[in-house]
């Protein structure tokens, strides 16, 4: 018999205690290698390790996935507070990502999803701008709003006609400038910039300057016209536990922290080492490999901020507010509650994005968000629920690619991640599949 097993510490595992069994049957896998001699095993429990370890059961290999922490997922994760989810920074799935519709059912996440625009709030005042047609309720809102001209306007609904037609090998091939570039070269003015594609797009690459690649803009402008954003109605975790749930021979070992890799060999924490035939690390490979090319992945931040109301909303729907004002710290809002309809009234729950950098303690940060919510949105008697700073919230890429621009690291390492391609989801599943494929390529090449 094999099962999949657990690391030692299991109390934040609650999701992952079905243990599974099976026989093993030594026949010959698709590729015609025994399935009991080929051992490989992945570093990192995120998107893309998880999404690889399916692959790899599918061609009947049973790999063994090493994780540091105690829980699966990676960087999308989620706890939860008065029966209400809290996810790890605020996250959203873009429904139109080919991955998320490949590997996902859409239907048992419960999908709940925004509304597609948003609402501008500028020193007590507030504009909403949408596309009226995916929801009319926009229409008259948009063209009245004073966040950018009627050309502007147009602009956009002709943008977003473009990329629907527009491949992704085509964005992902296309020369590359700034986003800023590609607005002002576009023709947007410079009021829709500061109002409307400045704030937005500086929540969604977690840096304010717009120096994110121009591929990386058509390509989630593109996403964002084809599908919706939503959340899982229990959280974003639900994503990283439906891909869990698709395995049955994958060995999981929490805690283990892995220090080095080197040839065939993963060095651990504890002084412990293990021999592999293929090491695919599945996670940013800056401190485990000692000569690592190219350079070490860099990162940006952000914060999230969640605070407790008793005052009904201040917005009513599933939206997310922009704060463009050049002076304010908070980025983007919106109410959790509002979202996932999980009450109504009062007992709202806010969540607060954060990205420009400051020097804040965090008393000083919730004093100052305070202030800003009180300002630009009418929002008062807040109550801090919790501020999580995330370091490592997205990888900061000069370029970006649609698949992993290395995979094959020597002839026992590969690697996988979206630092290798495009921060998204789509990016960290997809490149765990090319992962996968290119060492059963090698498993093929070798027999």
């Amino acid at each position: 018999m094999f099962y999949t097993h657990f690391g030692n510490n299991t109390n934040d595992l609650d999701h992952l205690q079905h243990i599974r069994s099976a026989c093993i049957i030594f026949t010959k896998t698709p590729i015609g290698v025994t399935m009991a001699k080929q051992k490989i095993a992945i570093i990192g429990a995120g998107l893309s390790g998880l999404t690889a370890a399916i692959c790899l059961e599918k061609n009947g290999f049973l790999p063994t996935i090493y994780e540091s922490g105690n829980h699966i997922g990676g960087r999308v994760r989620s706890d939860r507070y008065e029966g209400v989810a809290l996810d790890y920074g605020f996250q959203v799935l873009l429904t139109a990502y080919p991955m998320t519709r490949k590997y996902l059912d859409y239907e048992r996440l419960e999908l709940k999803r925004f509304l597609p625009g948003s609402l501008i709030f500028n020193k007590g005042k507030r504009s909403k701008i949408g596309d009226p047609l995916r929801a009319v309720s926009f229409l008259i809102p948009t063209l009245f709003s004073g966040v950018g001209s009627l050309r502007d306007k147009w602009k956009i609904f002709r943008l977003s006609a473009r990329l629907k037609k527009k491949t992704l090998q085509e964005i992902f091939t296309s020369p590359e400038m700034t986003t800023l570039q590609f607005l002002n070269e576009y023709g947007f003015s410079k009021r829709i910039i500061a109002q409307f594609f400045s704030p937005f797009f500086t929540g969604i690459f977690l840096e304010e300057q717009l120096n994110t690649s121009s591929r990386m803009f058509e390509f989630v402008f593109k996403m964002f016209a084809e599908g919706d954003a939503a959340i899982p109605a229990n959280g974003m975790q639900e994503i990283p536990k439906q891909l869990h749930e698709k395995l049955n021979a994958t060995t999981f070992q929490f805690e283990q922290k892995v220090t080095k890799v080197e040839g065939g060999t993963i060095y651990f924490e504890n002084g412990s080492s293990r021999s592999e035939d293929f090491i695919l690390i599945a996670t940013d490979p800056s401190e485990l490999l000692a000569d690592l090319v190219p350079t070490p992945v860099q990162w940006h931040s952000s914060q999230t901020l969640y605070f407790k109301s008793d005052l009904p909303t201040a917005i009513g729907e599933a939206i997310i507010g922009l704060m463009p004002h050049i002076d304010t710290l908070v980025n983007n809002v919106h109410y959790v509650t509002d979202v996932l309809s999980a009450k109504g009234g009062s007992n709202q729950i806010l969540s607060v994005t954060v990205v420009k950098e400051h020097t804040l303690s965090e008393a000083e940060l919730v004093s100052k968000v305070k202030a800003e919510l009180s300002e630009h949105c009418g929002v008062g008697e807040l109550e801090l629920i919790r501020c999580d700073k995330i370091p490592f919230a997205l990888p900061n890429l000069p370029s970006v690619a649609l698949n992993s621009r290395i995979i094959k690291y020597s002839e026992t390492i590969f690697l996988a991640g979206d630092h290798l391609a495009n921060g998204s989801i789509n990016a960290a599943m997809q490149s765990g599949e090319d992962a996968a494929n290119a060492i059963l390529n090698e498993i093929q090449k070798r027999s």
